[in-house]
């Protein structure tokens, strides 16, 4: 073999191995971009995370107007909603009582009567709400579950708006805390390669594609000389 010949066998070795090494990345691109689709359509929450204050030693936690799950509840103005909340008692020595909910936004409120009321004992908590809205950082925390209702709500309570809502306690007195109503339910999301996510990701995977191919025809060039 002449010293051309080498050269030239050298430089397509070099060639095919950028070739390889570009296909692989365009693999990788194309891997990435079908997870993407993936994790883009799949149903997305559309949840309104609910507010939080302190007043006291009561947290009042998850705070927001539960979207109605049954034909009992309407979203509707006249109709009836759930409230959802949890309040802890951060005193390791002395009980709280839930006394009074008010709010504008409804024409009455009524407390449940479950068994145990509206008391908080010491290091507890009295939750409102779906199992779900009640969730504590601290499983071992005791939990009381109570079911309040908004009565004749008005036009503000829409989903992704708030309404101003006072909790009274017996001894930490009052907290006004401004409430998002939920969104409601889980919501489907359509997307296409269109979409601006999805768009993109398919644009980087088509240009790893089109350098590719821009190599195989300098290397077939190359080839033919």
């Amino acid at each position: 073999m002449t010293a051309i010949q080498a050269a030239t066998a050298h430089r397509k070795t070099r060639r095919l191995v950028a070739t390889a090494a570009i296909a692989a990345g365009a693999a990788l691109t194309l891997s990435a971009c079908g997870a993407g689709q993936i994790s883009q359509t799949a149903d997305q929450v559309a949840a309104v995370n609910g507010n939080s204050a302190d007043v006291g030693n009561i947290s009042v936690r998850n705070v927001h107007v539960v979207y109605p799950q049954s034909e009992e509840y309407s979203i509707e103005p006249g109709g009836k909603v759930e409230l959802g909340f949890i309040a802890v008692n951060n005193s390791p020595n002395n009980s709280d009582k839930l006394t009074r909910i008010a709010t504008t936004a409804a024409s009455s409120i009524t407390l449940g009567e479950e068994p145990g009321g509206t008391e908080i004992e010491p290091l507890t908590a009295l939750g409102a709400g779906a199992p779900a809205d009640t969730q504590l950082d601290d499983p071992l925390i005791p939990l009381q579950q109570i079911v309040v209702e908004l009565n004749g709500i008005g036009e503000d309570v829409r989903p992704g708006l708030t309404v101003p809502v006072t909790f009274t306690f017996e001894n930490a007195g009052d907290v006004e805390v401004l409430v998002p109503v939920d969104a409601g339910p889980v919501l489907p999301r359509n997307v296409s390669d269109k979409s601006p996510v999805e768009a993109e990701a398919h644009g980087e995977a088509e240009s790893a594609e089109q350098s590719v191919v821009e190599t195989e025809v300098e290397e077939g060039a190359d080839g033919n000389n």
